[in-house]
């Protein structure tokens, strides 16, 4: 009955009620669902828009200035409803950050200063920016300014927070230091923390996967000496006292190559096995 050329473009509740009209009661609608669901014929028949798959971002790093990455994150202000806008761009590779601006809007203009200065502070720009799919990423100014330098970029995934992991990663460093605010008093107290913040987190902070050296040891190429010194140190405790260690101390390695979403790792398509 459901399949008859007469009900052939009407719904499970048209149907049903024409039929209960003519006096005969089949059974309720959620069965009629049931029946057709069975068979395969409970889709949704008008055309539905689709999306073609965004690619994965694979980027590799095996030295500062090769791949940057940014984002924007919120401040909460002064009041419930009111927020700040803190963007920063850091380099992958050292984990340093490049610049930071805290605006109280989110706009692609103020985002293509802010690359525009970096870049003239480190003398080059990068291979590659990488950020997710904001407007301010997405935005026509940072799009013309990163044209006229030959720059790429590259973008997360929808919904694919690790597709950016190292500024999330330096935001929740941010957020989970022990003095910063529940709120800000305004743009200039949000400013002013910030800017502290960045001293500490580039000159002061060990980065645990940078070998625990600061960022800015690292970007600027003097941690390779530290950590001749530090193995110095541990070399002359190791001859000293050989029964306080289990094996020979080493001093922690430095990053050869950082990735995001590491090709080398990518699993390969299975190839279709033959008849």
């Amino acid at each position: 009955m459901l399949n008859s050329p007469f009900y052939a473009d009407s719904s499970v509740a048209q149907v049903w009620a024409c039929e209960l009209d003519e006096g005969r009661y089949w059974c309720s609608q959620r069965t009629m669902y049931r029946i057709l669901a069975g068979s395969g014929q409970c889709g949704e028949r008008r055309r539905q828009s689709t999306h073609p798959p965004r690619s994965i971002p694979e980027l590799v790093a095996e030295a500062p200035n090769t791949v940057w990455s940014w984002d924007i994150t919120k401040l909460a202000g002064p009041a419930r409803g009111i927020w700040y806008h803190c963007y920063v761009v850091i380099d992958i590779f050292s984990r340093y950050a490049l610049g930071w601006r805290v605006e109280a809007v989110e706009d692609g203009r103020l985002a293509a200063d802010l690359v525009a200065d970096i870049i003239a502070t480190q003398g080059t720009p990068p291979g590659w920016l990488h950020a997710d799919g904001g407007a301010a990423m997405t935005s026509n100014p940072l799009g013309s300014l990163l044209a006229d330098l030959d720059l790429t970029r590259s973008h997360n995934r929808p919904r694919t927070s690790n597709d950016n992991p190292y500024s999330e990663a330096q935001f929740k460093t941010m957020k989970y230091t022990p003095d910063y605010p529940n709120r800000f008093d305004s743009l200039g107290h949000a400013r002013a923390w910030m800017e502290e913040f960045m001293a500490w987190y580039n000159h002061e902070h060990r980065h645990s996967r940078i070998g625990l050296h600061t960022p800015a040891s690292v970007h600027y190429g003097t941690a390779h000496d530290i950590r001749a010194a530090r193995q110095t140190i541990l070399d002359a405790a190791w001859l000293a006292h050989p029964e306080r260690f289990n094996r020979r101390p080493a001093a922690p390695r430095l990053p050869e190559r950082v990735t995001i979403n590491d090709p080398a790792k990518r699993i390969p398509n299975p190839q279709p096995q033959k008849a």
